[in-house]
């Protein structure tokens, strides 16, 4: 058995598919399949480093919701920002939180490394400033994040 996350797209899920790849190290597209020979892909089977997907070309009908999302842990600010500016550039949407909506709807989360523990970890004081911190952010910015974990700032 192979799991694998199925991504639905009205007719440019082979396009998303290629741009998701640019954003990733080790990612790839693994099979493209056309119903003939120069016709648009309906199937287009990726990896995003180790995880599988595969963007489906359904047609019209199905959007992406916020109750999925593709999150992307960075090292550092360099990471957070290289992805944030590549989604917005290819018509993506800022929202808040550490969440951009790419140009196709699918959600994305670009958090720094270490985040779930300053948001949840036992220091619950730190956390509670951390989160506040957050809901002041559309992109995280990590020295912010810190400052306020280590109460630090405003």
């Amino acid at each position: 058995m192979s799991p694998r996350i199925c991504l639905w797209y009205d007719s440019e899920g082979e396009a998303a598919a290629t741009f998701y790849c640019s954003l990733v190290p080790g990612s790839g597209v693994d099979e493209v399949l056309r119903p003939g020979t120069g016709e648009p892909a309906v199937l287009v089977k990726f990896h995003l480093g180790d995880i599988p997907f595969m963007a489906l070309n359904g047609g019209p009908g199905v959007e992406h919701t916020s109750a999925a999302s593709v999150v992307l842990e960075q090292k550092d600010q360099a990471g957070i920002d290289r992805l944030w500016q590549a989604i917005l550039d290819n018509g993506g949407e800022e929202i808040e939180c550490g969440w951009i909506q790419d140009r196709w709807g699918v959600r994305w989360q670009i958090v720094p490394e270490g985040l779930p523990t300053m948001v949840f970890g036992p220091d619950k004081a730190a956390c509670q400033r951390t989160y506040a911190a957050i809901h002041t952010m559309k992109k995280l910015d990590i020295a912010g994040l810190r400052a306020a974990y280590e109460g630090e700032g405003p």
